[in-house]
């Protein structure tokens, strides 16, 4: 349960970056949409990083899936953001 509130504080954290540059550029645009995607997004990775942590003993291969894990966040949020692919 703590290790949740932390992912969550985290998230709000993070979240609360975009939220404040819109106040201060015309630049950023998200919506109410773009951030419950975010929040999502953050969420579940956060979540699916915490398991490996969990239930993986070695840590080279905690590592690699780890990567593994924050590559495909990027490279959906790449997508999300501006189509790359």
């Amino acid at each position: 349960m703590r290790t949740k509130i932390s992912i969550i504080i985290t998230i709000v954290v993070l979240l609360l970056i975009p939220l404040i540059a819109m106040q201060f550029s015309n630049a950023i645009n998200w919506g109410v949409l773009d951030f419950i995607i975010a929040a999502i997004l953050l969420f579940s990775s956060g979540l699916f990083i915490n398991l490996v942590k969990q239930k993986v003993s070695s840590k080279r291969l905690q590592v690699v899936i780890i990567v593994f894990i924050l590559l495909a966040l990027l490279l959906i949020w790449a997508e999300l953001a501006v189509g790359v692919f």
